[in-house]
């Protein structure tokens, strides 16, 4: 890799991820699109098992339908919206807003790791969770129980959308209670709390 290339991954590292809201059953060929101009895309995506009369097949659906992520200079975003089939930069009041980073790394860890996933209501609440075992270590969501199987929810607050992967128990532990532990042990190692 030449220094150039190099510093132009490095420069496209350091850009926002923005959501795109685009035409739904052409995310795939819009993400192509933006790629040939050299933008950078992640399209998440889950495999589904289509039912006709006839035959069962696997496809791959994206996992948040009629919108696919994209890292750009705001200030330079003529060309991607501009592009057939991409409707919207999604924001706050008609204010684009990037996605978060860490949202953005929980779901290429997700979808790179192959675990059973599936798009899910939007969740804020519930317990928070962190996978410590296998493909998924370091990941963290909201554990939920569905149909008696586990599942870790992750979130993409600006879009209001989930996605919840299939965990064992034994993968997870709690983030909530692990702080309180934490909190509990400072408080009595601490000069204060052994004085109490």
């Amino acid at each position: 890799m030449n220094v150039t290339a190099s510093a132009g991954m490095a420069k496209c590292e350091l850009l926002p991820w923005y959501a795109l809201q685009c035409w739904v059953r052409k995310e795939g060929m819009i993400a192509s699109r933006l790629e040939g101009q050299g933008f950078e895309c992640f399209l998440p995506k889950y495999k589904s098992i289509r039912e006709w009369s006839d035959r069962r097949k696997v496809v791959e659906q994206p996992l948040f339908p009629g919108y696919l992520f994209c890292r750009f200079e705001y200030s330079q975003r003529r060309p991607v919206v501009v592009t057939p089939g991409v409707l919207q930069v999604v924001g706050c009041s008609r204010t684009p807003v990037p996605v978060e980073d860490r949202e953005i790394e929980a779901l290429q860890l997700a979808v790179s790791s192959q675990v059973h996933s599936q798009p899910w209501p939007y969740l804020e609440m519930g317990e928070r969770v962190r996978i410590h075992t296998g493909k998924l270590a370091g990941l963290e969501g909201i554990l939920v129980n569905f149909k008696g199987n586990h599942r870790v929810v992750l979130s993409v607050s600006l879009l209001q959308r989930s996605v919840a992967l299939e965990v064992d128990l034994a993968w997870v532990a709690s983030l909530d209670k692990s702080r309180e532990a934490r909190s509990r042990h400072l408080l009595a190692t601490s000069p204060a709390g052994a004085a109490s």
